[in-house]
């Protein structure tokens, strides 16, 4: 298979990471016969400081044009949250651009990494939740207004959104344990009751060999520490989606180890990156964690070029190097006497178990 890969290694340790995942992918490509062709471009904070936009008009057509999108990280502490132009902008402009509607966000603990997780062991064995935001749409793509005394953020759904969203969720929930959680707010939301609504017409009508449930957010935040078990696909708006997948990364023991895939209509051209930010008060230093990334590789062979086996060779490898003792930084310091690797030392770690 050929394919165009679109890299935006953004900013802080988004370069770092992204490396890694890049060889990880060459070392796929020879192992199976496949030609990955890779082309730069600048997002975020780096794009800000080289044209005055976070996402230049380059590195959309870039992406559009791709077979697939690896993402690092953006923003940072030197691009002020207050500032016209942010970096986040960029990430939001072209999720919005691609039409990438939803954003899936596997959590499954790794055996020998429970250590790392503030969570006792006997919670977490046996827990692989999907979750899948909704990402173009909800507050943060609303109107928005401030003035000295007052500020509006717009949380505003469609239809349309709604139902596509939940519509993948329940195809991936039936090609699972058939299991679907939908999280809202509709004591107090129309948006929520909205989508709810639309939950209870989609699920009996269309998926009825999968249950369902509707949970509230904040009982949701609470049973995701609690009993992480019980769910199998989670289905949720877009800041809900946001902040649970954060909470649910302590689980895995480590934002570093979560990857993330935005897929759109489109069969091909999704975007891929590890849910962690940037990380600039480690950026360059050699420590950062990059299997979420090499993870987020993995899934960019499953989704974009269904490239299943190799998918499942990038997940065991790096599982393998995880029982290797290949533990970065975040992981290492959860376990007495672990020796921390470098960044470049766990992608070879990785490589060696292709």
């Amino acid at each position: 298979m050929k394919a165009l890969i679109a890299v935006l290694a953004g900013d802080g340790i988004g370069g770092e990471v992204t490396a890694e995942a890049v060889r990880v992918l060459t070392k796929v490509a020879a192992r199976f016969g496949h030609a990955f062709e890779f082309q730069s471009a600048l997002l975020g904070g780096a794009a800000i400081d080289a044209t005055g936009e976070a996402l230049p008009a380059a590195t959309l057509a870039l992406t559009q044009g791709a077979d697939a999108i690896l993402l690092g990280a953006v923003g940072g502490p030197k691009w002020p949250a207050d500032a016209l132009v942010r970096p986040e902008q960029g990430l939001l402009q072209l999720r919005k651009a691609l039409g990438l509607f939803a954003n899936l966000r596997p959590v499954v603990p790794h055996p020998a990494v429970l250590h790392a997780s503030p969570i006792k062991a006997e919670i977490l064995t046996g827990v692989d939740i999907m979750v899948v935001r909704e990402l173009t749409g909800g507050i943060y793509f609303g109107e928005k207004t401030r003035t000295p005394t007052e500020a509006v953020d717009v949380c505003r759904y469609s239809l349309e959104e709604i139902e596509r969203v939940v519509r993948l969720a329940a195809g991936l929930a039936r090609g699972r344990r058939r299991r679907l959680t939908s999280i809202d707010k509709a004591n107090v939301l129309e948006t929520s009751r909205l989508w709810r609504s639309v939950v209870e017409r989609i699920m009996p009508g269309e998926f009825p060999e999968v249950s369902f449930e509707h949970m509230l957010v904040d009982a949701a935040a609470m049973h995701l520490l609690k009993r992480p078990r019980d769910f199998d696909v989670i289905v949720t708006e877009n800041m809900f989606g946001d902040i649970l997948t954060d909470e649910a990364s302590m689980l895995a023991g480590s934002l570093g180890l979560l990857p993330s895939a935005s897929l759109g209509k489109r069969a091909r051209g999704g975007l891929f990156e590890p849910i962690h930010g940037s990380a600039p008060d480690i950026a360059g230093r050699g420590i950062a964690n990059p299997y979420g990334a090499i993870l987020s590789a993995a899934m960019l062979l499953r989704y974009s070029l269904q490239l299943e086996n190799e998918a499942r060779a990038v997940e065991s490898a790096v599982s393998r190097a995880i029982e290797s003792g290949a533990l970065p930084a975040d992981l290492a310091a959860a376990r007495a006497g672990s020796e921390r690797v470098t960044t470049r030392a766990a992608g070879d770690a990785v490589l060696a178990g292709l």
